[in-house]
């Protein structure tokens, strides 16, 4: 299959819309005030003064990174060409679950960008060790340096000896360590998409951090065409129709106004096209694209159960749909004997009431429902049975299975079906 797949493709160069790809500074549009800002501020090293504390705010995929990194990387290059050491460690705190798990990687970072030896143990050593050791590697290795602290409102580990976030221990420490520690310039530039965790510093961390603000806002319409204009030359000459970029900008300002996931989608509509063998992306392509972005991965697998299955799932959204309004539950006593009418409507075999609960449990397994077993109280015999909640509309699953045409044909018989409900509630309500 490998050997056989055709070489030609829609792409000259698939990096330039791969989202975190750092591009160059004439492809940053639509965000020119930041873009002064953020120069305005950097540039300071070039003069060998240091940068302020920067705080860049707002929802994600504005830009924040990139406008940074941009920046960052050409103030780099014009320092090193003069014979100062300036440079940035990045760390996402998104994965990071502590304080010291923060530190070391800001340790790595540096030995990394400086070709040097981690030089301290990832655990069994204290932070304070690993604080020791990333400020000699600072020392040593730049003249100049901004700590970028992307996501930083996720690291809320909290130490047993106070309430803070970790985040505020973090800020305040690496914000005052060219006071404290060591020799060199050190700025920290913190990212994120809630600008209130601020709130949540400690009033040292406050007062030592004291950024500068660097709002970001969504993307309109008319930016995202302009951001994804600039990313054209990805494709090979005429490759785009006309209606393509406007079309991508469009569904992104409409459900999000996040570059990242406009640059996405145009290069899925790519990848579309090239697995049909078409040497020019279309607006079909964009559609399928993105129905395929707003198809939830669990209702895919949805769609791939046996027909068996997918009739039990029915029943039991059916009851959670039409029992009651607004509900998002159904009891097993009521969806097994909806189950029976509908394998009658389908001329369909039926199976056990076990049978059934086991196929329903399954679907919970792909994240759809969960499941609770309870009793019927005084009931002797036969009393128990399992109460289902959907995690999310269960209408919405319902019309998802009636994309398969061996149901589809329930839809028809609607009436009949919440007569059936109604009247197997009464039964289990008299139990």
């Amino acid at each position: 299959m490998i050997e056989q797949a055709g070489e030609e493709s829609v792409f000259r160069n698939r990096n330039l819309v791969e989202p975190d790809t750092i591009i160059d500074r004439d492809r940053i549009v639509g965000r020119d005030d930041q873009l002064r800002t953020v120069v305005s501020n950097l540039r300071k090293v070039l003069n060998e003064n240091r940068p302020p504390n920067l705080l860049l705010y707002g929802p994600a995929g504005t830009g924040k990174s990139l406008i940074f990194d941009a920046v960052a990387r050409q103030i780099r290059d014009i320092s090193k060409n003069r014979g100062y050491e300036f440079g940035t460690l990045r760390i996402n705190c998104q994965n990071l679950r502590s304080l010291d798990e923060a530190v070391y990687a800001l340790v790595r970072e540096a030995a990394h960008d400086l070709n040097e030896e981690i030089g301290v143990a990832r655990h069994g050593v204290s932070t304070s060790t690993k604080y020791d050791r990333l400020y000699d590697l600072l020392d040593e290795g730049y003249d100049s340096v901004v700590f970028v602290l992307d996501e930083i409102d996720l690291l809320l580990g909290r130490r047993s000896s106070s309430s803070e976030p970790a985040y505020s221990d973090l800020i305040y420490q690496l914000s005052r360590a060219s006071i404290e520690s060591i020799d060199i310039q050190v700025s920290v530039a913190a990212l994120t998409n809630d600008p209130e965790f601020m709130n949540n510093l400690d009033a040292r961390a406050e007062s030592s951090f004291n950024p500068r603000d660097i709002p970001f806002s969504d993307y309109d319409a008319n930016q995202l065409q302009e951001i994804l204009r600039n990313r054209e030359d990805a494709f090979i000459q005429d490759a785009l129709s006309e209606d393509v970029i406007p079309l991508t900008s469009a569904f992104a300002a409409q459900s999000h106004g996040d570059a990242r996931k406009a640059i996405d989608l145009l290069r899925k509509a790519g990848d579309v096209a090239n697995e049909n063998g078409d040497l020019t992306v279309t607006e079909n392509h964009v559609r399928e694209a993105q129905e395929d972005v707003e198809t939830d991965r669990s209702l895919k697998l949805v769609e791939g159960l046996t027909t068996q299955k997918k009739i039990s799932l029915y029943a039991t959204a059916a009851v959670a749909e039409f029992g009651k309004s607004g509900s998002t539950t159904a009891s097993s006593r009521v969806a097994f004997p909806v189950y029976q009418f509908l394998t009658d409507v389908l001329d369909a075999d039926g199976r056990t009431r076990e049978t059934f609960n086991n196929y329903v449990r399954e679907v919970g397994t792909y994240g759809q429902l969960d499941h609770e077993r309870k009793s019927l109280g005084g009931k002797q015999g036969g009393g128990m049975y399992l109460m289902y909640e959907f995690k999310r509309d269960p209408g919405e699953i319902k019309k998802r299975l009636e994309q398969d045409e061996r149901i589809a044909d329930l839809s028809h018989h609607e009436d009949g079906l919440k007569r059936v409900i109604q009247a197997q509630k009464r039964n289990f309500a008299e139990d």
